[in-house]
């Protein structure tokens, strides 16, 4: 018999949520180092007079990761709602990688080949699996910046460009990750259905428990159920019209 709740959480397992909070930080320290509000300063930077650009990347960053946290917490009372908040936080990345792209082309350069070296280098990197115990905020933290040192050759350039590829990279991959992710929720969603369907099922599996058993036909033998007629209830064969056995009394609840 299935569980009436999912399991909810685990996302700090997640390589995705890695990447998402690689990707948040250094996102915000991207913004920070490469974007200005002073013209003056604005030699190889992303003039940004307002700061809206600024907010929207942040805040794109922000919605990639915190989604990945609420649609996790999320399954386990609703499947289609942790799918359509992964789906966001794939968005929210998308959007964000979109920014990078057009940073990249402000500075009048193009985003790396597939084929470079440099991108071939970012991609073949593995993240490792988690491996926490009873301190999951701390180590997960600690887990994030020791998967972010694998990419510090890049992230750490005083080159915009190159840190803006890295990102983009990155985010990529997530993104990646993020399908296969609402793949698998839907197809778990598809095999035990959502908490409404196993609600009423367990409602219906307690009201069959809590009928007593049907008593036989005198006639036929087979099972009886409890109708209603002018005089009151009494038991009728299932089989009728076929058989028209029946039995006193109201059935006991």
């Amino acid at each position: 018999m299935a569980e009436l709740f999912d399991k909810r959480g685990g996302f700090r397992r997640l390589h995705s949520f890695t990447l998402a909070t690689i990707v948040q930080v250094e996102t915000l320290r991207f913004c920070r180092r490469f974007l200005t509000h002073d013209s003056r300063e604005a030699d190889r930077k992303f003039y940004d007079p307002k700061g809206r650009q600024y907010d929207q990347m942040t805040q794109a960053a922000r919605s990639g990761r915190q989604n990945i946290i609420e649609g996790s917490e999320r399954s386990a009372t609703s499947k289609d709602t942790e799918v359509k908040l992964t789906d966001v936080a794939r968005a929210s990345l998308s959007e964000l990688r979109g920014d990078y792209e057009i940073f990249i082309l402000d500075q009048q350069e193009l985003p790396w080949s597939a084929h470079s070296s440099e991108a071939k280098a970012v991609n073949t990197i593995s993240l490792d699996d988690a491996a926490f115990t009873d301190d999951m905020v701390h180590e997960s933290a600690k887990h994030a910046l020791e998967q972010r040192k694998k990419y510090a050759r890049w992230l750490d350039s005083n080159d915009a460009v190159m840190v803006a590829n890295a990102l983009l990279l990155i985010i990529g991959r997530a993104l990646n990750m993020l399908k296969n992710q609402i793949e698998a929720q839907g197809k778990a969603f598809e095999e035990t259905g959502g908490f409404s369907e196993r609600l009423m099922t367990k409602r219906l599996e307690a009201r069959e428990k809590s009928k007593a058993p049907s008593p036989e036909c005198p006639q036929c033998g087979k099972p009886m159920r409890e109708r209603q007629s002018a005089k009151g209830a009494f038991w009728g064969c299932s089989a009728f019209p076929e058989c028209k056995g029946t039995r006193p009394g109201e059935a006991p609840h």
